[in-house]
């Protein structure tokens, strides 16, 4: 077990979350001194109580007592008031921080390389920037300034008990390091039980997202069953680990509230006799410890409940800043800025590998002349996406260079070389918005007569306006009211409209129907002409109008050429393939 684990609250991360109120510190400090009034009044209106009772309600003297009933009014209001601007101010700091430090996470999260969310769950994700900030809200809102309060309060009314009558008050402290002892127990258990929680909790939500994500497939195969099974074992280790921390409560707030019956008693049963035979005792005295030993207790065994909350919410903050200090930024040194490239792009004895000593590319060399179209074919797995990938700079290089204009990507700024590169992928991702804004994600320069001038230019205006509302209809969640043929077009048109120097086609037209397909054929003539493409594709009418084909297999280029001089090569690699699946497809 870490060093944080057995800290029952750790100092250094509560010191980092403390700088995210700086801008708010007037609103910290203003509630810090409710807190302190809080305390103050609490503990006043006991003692206003016991000098009632001994100077007018015990003597059955009249004169003045108006004046300590009133008195108790005005602690009251005081009181009331006080706990409304407390309980809304901390609440209101800790949304203010939450927000803060949520728009810091996505940001983080923007720029996290695409390795990173190949090896990381989605749900946890998203626990991390949801389900975790609200316990981290709860600090502030339910925790760290409650337990502050209960602290001083009880301060308060242990001064004001020993200055009333220290005999009786020495009975209520001998009871206190029992409770003091149980709650420290207590809290390093919670501790413990609250982190198993956090764990499950993702657990929980990792696997529900990506069940329904999938569910399609899910239903082809006929795995809802086992998948209900499988949830059913995940929902009770959920169960188990938030009935530990049920146990727990069951066990400590039972024995804290015995102790303080027990207190109650002792005090009721000495001050009682001490009242009846010697009188050191008065009523008052009497009246006010009754009334202040739950002041004094219920605080502290409720600092226990609290302080459940701080430690959720700081193993919350735990795993966030987690998420804030890891390192999978793409690293943005680039200083230069190119506003419109040419389009020549060289790759350079490129070595890349996703997962360490597994190559995917082997020293991989070839140039693309501006404003030609190259094809790349290959068997799965042969690369070819990759070079999509590294070209983005999604992925950094092992070693070697690519060039774009003869300039390293390397010394470029990520948003002015991704701004230039425009890629139409096979899995095409569209958000639960209009048409209009997956086309333009929003982006002021883009306007609307724009993209209907674009969709018009590639042949796909009509297909828009013949949905509901056009160009403002909604297409739900990953485009679900599209078909995937229509998907495309619309991501073919998002590339299109930012005007690229670099167009690239992941094989772009692989899952679409034939009229969609005949579209984007008219489109990529249009889109293509003049410009540097480059197109990864299985269908022939592509390939056969590219410039040049790159060959590659396992990481490595076997053959370079036209469609024709391919052809002519015996036996050559491109030729086989164009025989077993070409042939096919024309035949078709």
């Amino acid at each position: 077990m870490t060093k944080q684990k057995e800290n029952i609250f750790d100092l250094s991360l509560f010191k980092r979350l403390l700088k995210f109120i700086n801008p708010y510190r007037w609103v910290f400090y203003g509630t810090l001194l409710a807190v302190v009034g809080l305390a103050v009044f609490g503990a006043l209106r006991p003692l206003v109580l016991q000098q009632a009772i001994d100077n007018n309600i015990a003597a059955q003297v009249a004169e003045g007592f108006l004046v300590y009933i009133i008195a108790m009014l005005v602690l009251l209001i005081l009181e009331v008031t006080t706990q409304l601007v407390f309980i809304y101010y901390a609440s209101w700091l800790g949304q203010s921080v939450v927000r803060d430090i949520r728009v810091k996470l996505f940001k983080h999260i923007l720029g996290f390389k695409m390795k990173y969310y190949d090896n990381s769950s989605v749900g946890v994700l998203i626990t991390r920037a949801v389900t975790d900030m609200e316990r981290i809200a709860d600090i502030f809102g339910q925790g760290l300034f409650m337990i502050f309060s209960d602290i001083l309060k009880m301060m308060f009314v242990g001064g004001v008990m020993v200055y009333m009558n220290w005999n009786l008050s020495i009975i209520v402290f001998l009871t206190l390091p029992i409770v003091l002892f149980a709650t420290k127990i207590f809290q390093k258990y919670m501790k413990k039980a609250f982190e198993e929680v956090r764990n499950e909790v993702s657990n929980l939500n990792s696997f529900v997202q990506e069940r329904v994500t999938g569910m399609k497939i899910l239903q082809l195969f006929t795995r809802e069953e086992t998948e209900y099974k499988n949830f059913k074992i995940i929902n009770e280790r959920h169960k188990k680990g938030w009935l530990k921390t049920v146990w727990y409560n069951s066990i400590f707030f039972p024995i804290a509230e015995v102790l303080s019956s027990l207190t109650l008693g002792l005090v009721v049963w000495y001050g009682g006799l001490n009242a009846v035979l010697d009188q050191t005792v008065t009523l008052g005295d009497l009246t006010a410890f009754v009334m202040m030993i739950p002041m004094i207790f219920r605080p502290l065994y409720q600092i226990a409940n609290k302080f459940n909350t701080l430690q959720m919410g700081m193993v919350a903050a735990d795993r966030v800043f987690k998420v804030l200090d890891t390192t999978s930024n793409i690293e943005d040194s680039g200083k230069q800025v190119v506003s419109n490239f040419k389009g020549d792009i060289t790759f350079n004895n490129v070595h890349f590998s996703y997962v360490k000593n597994e190559e995917v590319l082997k020293g991989l060399s070839f140039n693309v002349k501006a404003g030609t179209t190259v094809a790349i074919v290959g068997a799965t797995g042969a690369g070819k996406s990759t070079i999509i990938n590294l070209l983005n700079r999604f992925y950094d290089i092992n070693s070697g260079e690519i060039l774009i204009d003869n300039i390293n990507i390397m010394s470029v700024t990520l948003e002015s070389l991704r701004s230039q590169i425009a890629v139409v992928l096979q899995d095409v991702f569209l958000f639960a918005d209009t048409i209009l804004n997956n086309i333009t994600l929003k982006h002021p320069n883009i306007s609307e007569d724009q993209v209907q001038q674009a969709a018009k230019q590639i042949g796909i205006h009509d297909f828009i306006m013949s949905l509901p509302n056009g160009y403002h209809y909604n297409v739900k969640e990953r485009g679900v009211m599209l078909s995937s043929g229509q998907r495309q077009l619309i991501s073919f048109l998002r590339a299109y409209v930012t005007n690229p120097s670099i167009l690239i086609l992941d094989e772009a037209t692989s899952s679409v129907d034939s009229y969609s397909e005949q579209l984007i054929q008219d489109a990529t003539d249009k889109i293509t002409k003049g410009r540097t493409s480059i197109v990864i594709a299985h269908r022939l009418a592509t390939i056969k109008k590219a410039d040049n084909i790159i060959v590659m297999d396992a990481g490595q280029i076997v053959e370079q050429g036209t469609h024709k001089e391919l052809l002519k090569k015996k036996n050559g690699y491109y030729k086989n393939l164009y025989e077993v699946q070409f042939m096919q497809e024309e035949m078709v």
